[in-house]
């Protein structure tokens, strides 16, 4: 009996799958059908796939060409299927030629002519194409752009900016929007990161003209009005999404859910450190309006861990800060303690100070460390007492998070729920403890 072995990943299975299957199996006598895990797909940049696991191998299944389905895990999983199954021939597509010819030495290798004019890649561009305008003056924005590159179906309509030259500095290839108003026109939703004050009035304009809202955190300064803007986009039927890319970090998303089986004890406290070095020009009072301090840059993704693990039901935080800049609560270091009925946590953040960007968690039998910059990491260890014990877990991560970002963001708005990361209870105490640092409530140094 001549054994074919092939794999796929089978996403929104179309007449072009169905004709290589065929092929493949007209090679033998059985033919084994490997269809890919989503983690794999993930790890070999494959993050806009539109069906699980399960509904992709059952649409194989239903085409009854496959004697045996199989899940690829994992990177050299091919190698040892062809030995575990005495497979005779591999077969591939042509669009891998020379790709897979390692596998000669353990079986022949063909690959197929594929069906010409139709991929899953051109079924989801079909399904969807969203068009996407951006707003602000972030160097951030040039990162969105080529992300956006690899998702399928979004399409970059424009930009629109209060600093237009400095925009058009960094996307001189983008079409530049005088008006808001225009842009939104020329769009279906927006990414938005314009200065933190300035969030709550270009979120709100969005919404009221019913556009998805994708926004750099934090949402606003003011807990009430990013509850107000949820409610409505919730009246809209709009999508209002907190841009955190670290809460997309497989490693990130993985280690959490590690913690919560309990693998380092009850939990006890959570640390977590973001700084960087920027300088800014305070004589250009335009600027310093539309600057982000550095409680707003990096207060949300230093708080995310803090509240996805502990909570957002502490019984007090104090707030430490040096504040260069009074008029525009300008800080350069800010520290957060927040006390829990049994555990504690504590962030820093500066863009005028230096430190470790690590994060640690602390249990009663280890503690999970991840190290600088742990905000987009592929990489954490859980250690104890006994060193012997502990273990290290790698997971790659491709454009810092904001790819996945973007294709969550794309998927909420397609399936009319905000199917998220981030809770939006979340969103709203990190807009509180924007709003308390806004106020003044803070110790100075």
């Amino acid at each position: 009996m001549t054994k074919v072995i092939t794999y796929g990943t089978y996403d929104l299975l179309h007449y072009g799958h169905i004709r290589l299957l065929e092929r493949a199996k007209a090679l033998g006598d059985y033919l084994i059908v490997g269809v890919t895990a989503d983690d794999f797909d993930k790890s070999r940049g494959k993050i806009n796939v539109q069906q699980s696991l399960m509904e992709r191998i059952e649409a194989v299944k239903a085409t009854g060409i496959a004697d045996e389905i199989i899940i690829e895990e994992y990177e050299g999983q091919k190698i040892d299927d062809i030995k575990k199954y005495e497979v005779d021939i591999f077969a591939i597509g042509d669009d891998w030629i020379g790709k897979f010819d390692y596998l000669k030495a353990y079986c022949q290798v063909i690959y197929l002519e594929r069906t010409k004019g139709v991929s899953s890649s051109e079924l989801r561009n079909k399904k969807r194409s969203l068009r996407l305008g951006l707003v602000g003056e972030s160097d951030i924005l040039k990162k969105v752009v080529n992300e956006s590159k690899y998702v399928n179906g979004i399409q970059i309509s424009g930009v629109y900016s209060d600093d237009k030259d400095t925009v058009k500095g960094l996307l001189n290839d983008i079409k530049f929007y005088d008006k808001y108003d225009e842009l939104l026109n020329d769009s279906d939703a927006v990414y938005i990161i314009s200065g933190p004050k300035y969030h709550y009035r270009d979120i709100k304009y969005a919404l009221d003209r019913k556009k998805h809202v994708l926004c750099e955190s934090p949402i606003t300064l003011s807990k009430c009005e990013c509850e107000e803007l949820f409610e409505l986009s919730k009246r809209n039927k709009c999508v209002l999404m907190e841009a955190i890319k670290t809460a997309y970090s497989m490693a990130y998303h993985r280690m959490l859910l590690l913690v919560e089986t309990g693998i380092i004890g009850i939990l006890k406290s959570v640390e977590a450190t973001c700084t960087s070095i920027r300088e800014i020009d305070k004589s250009d009072r335009k600027k310093m309006d539309r600057s982000w301090n550095s409680i707003s840059a990096w207060g949300p993704t230093a708080l995310l861990p803090v509240f996805q693990i502990f909570g957002i039901d502490y019984r007090e935080r104090k707030i430490v800060t040096w504040l260069d800049d009074e008029e525009y609560c300008y800080d350069s270091f800010t520290k957060i303690d927040f006390c829990y009925p049994e555990a504690v946590a504590s962030i820093k953040v500066g863009q005028g100070v230096k430190s470790e960007g690590d994060l640690i968690i602390s249990g009663t039998k280890g503690y999970v460390y991840v190290p600088a910059p742990w905000w987009k990491t592929e990489y954490f260890e859980v250690r104890f007492e006994r060193p012997e014990n502990n273990r290290r877990y790698f997971y790659q991560l491709d454009g810092e998070g904001i790819r996945y970002e973007l294709v969550s963001f794309v998927r909420a708005i397609e399936s009319g729920c905000l199917i998220t990361n981030i809770d939006k209870e979340i969103s709203s105490e990190i807009a509180s403890v924007m709003e308390d640092f806004m106020n003044g409530n803070v110790i100075r140094i």
